[in-house]
């Protein structure tokens, strides 16, 4: 069996890691990949649809899994399809519920997705005097895509205008700032839940929390993640109960309604307040560092589920009664500037899974090259020991500059 799995980060390695560890005999192949997933399979470099497509033709691949959101709203899983290749993903019109925030929106609008008041504008004078009318905080969101950098909650009028000038004027978002969502603010905490599709029914994973600041008690500037807790300890089997009435059963009607039919994943960020569970978006690829906590979990055998997905077939997916840490270790000074290049040790030491985010690997060792570098997972009976487990190998692993969140777990 011959996998493509395109990314090169932490979540990637995560899926590779889980493939092998299922089936041994898999040969794994990653565009880009980094240092971590070239220890379990093939690095190849490749940018392009074209040549992704091409690649897959001629290595006869099996079965491609996409972690680039980007690709996704390009159109690669149409490219796959045209060539009758195997790909698990949305097809480049169902992308957009990831691809648009507008787009998103108002498909939860139109088919009753508990979601926040909105209204989006492409006119930075007319989306200002909205803003004006509007009780704060308030949420302002890039339209497209804006690697989960596109949000920016807004304290009153001054910062509401300062933030629509930037993204519809001076376009720090480039063109993911053509159009912007203004949106209610909604108090409460937030859940992920990953899912997959099979075209018929939508399988929900177990629930995650993730921690998006840089600073312990969700402090400072927003990251792509600095650790997760799976499953997440605040969101209740009521909870889960609304979210599955509110969220998850009516985005399922939506999909068949208007023929938005794939083989996939969806990921369901939620904000769960004291008025019930609201959906905050959808992604439609796997999370990143969500799957690094989630995959430890799954019992299931990860490609059998992809290939049932594909044909059609009723999933069961089971969970292991245990829980998972992740802390996510970074180099100094991200998510702003920082340094590269240093080696990694004491990885050889370590006694839970890790997976690497940015590092690459020259003659067997591994050095920093991004800013999130490592993700170390614990996992245990209890959530505390799958916190200890986690901080204790952390402290075992060395680069320069390291630095890592003490709060994961902590609740």
């Amino acid at each position: 069996m011959k996998i493509l799995i395109i990314g090169n980060g932490g979540r990637e390695h995560a899926i590779g890691w889980k493939i092998k560890k299922d089936d041994p005999k898999t040969e794994l192949f990653f565009s880009h990949g980094n240092g971590g997933t070239a220890q379990i399979g093939t690095n190849v470099a490749f940018d392009t649809i074209e040549e992704l497509v091409h690649f897959a033709e001629k290595e006869e691949i099996d079965l491609t899994v996409v972690g680039s959101e980007a690709l996704l709203v390009e159109g690669i899983v149409d490219a796959f399809h045209d060539k009758n290749l195997k790909i698990i993903g949305p097809d480049k019109k169902a992308a957009q519920l990831e691809g648009s925030k507008e787009f998103a929106k108002d498909f939860m609008l139109k088919h009753g997705v508990k979601t926040a008041k909105y209204k989006a504008f492409n006119n930075f004078t007319e989306a200002n005097e909205y803003a004006k009318k509007q009780t704060y905080p308030l949420v302002i969101k890039a339209d497209g895509l804006a690697a989960g950098k596109g949000v920016i909650i807004c304290s009153d009028e001054f910062e509401a205008e300062k933030a629509l000038d930037e993204i519809l004027n001076k376009k720090i978002f480039g063109s993911a700032g053509n159009h912007v969502v203004i949106e209610e603010y909604l108090e409460g905490f937030e859940a992920s839940i990953l899912s997959i599709f099979n075209g018929n029914e939508i399988i929900p994973f177990i629930s995650a929390k993730d921690h998006k600041k840089i600073g312990e008690g969700e402090t400072g500037l927003n990251t792509g993640g600095m650790g997760v807790i799976a499953p997440n300890p605040y969101f209740t089997k009521e909870h889960f109960k609304t979210f599955e009435k509110d969220i998850l059963l009516p985005t399922l009607n939506g999909l068949k309604t208007e023929n938005l039919l794939f083989s996939g994943i969806i990921f369901f960020g939620l904000m769960i307040t004291k008025n019930g569970v609201y959906s905050l978006e959808y992604n439609m690829r796997m999370g990143d560092p969500e799957t690094q906590a989630v995959l430890p979990l799954l019992e299931n055998n990860l490609l059998e589920v992809f290939f049932d997905a594909l044909k059609g077939k009723p999933l069961n997916l089971k969970w292991k009664d245990q829980h998972s840490v992740c802390v996510v270790m970074a180099s100094g000074g991200y998510p702003s500037n920082y340094e590269t290049g240093f080696k990694i040790t004491g990885l050889d030491t370590l006694t839970c899974p890790y997976f690497v985010a940015g590092a690459s690997l020259k003659e067997e060792t591994l050095y920093t090259s991004g800013g999130r570098v490592l993700n170390v997972v614990g996992v245990g009976n209890t959530l505390e020991e799958a916190k200890n487990a986690a901080y204790d190998n952390s402290k075992k692993i060395n680069f320069d500059y390291k630095y890592y969140r003490h709060d994961i777990g902590k609740v």
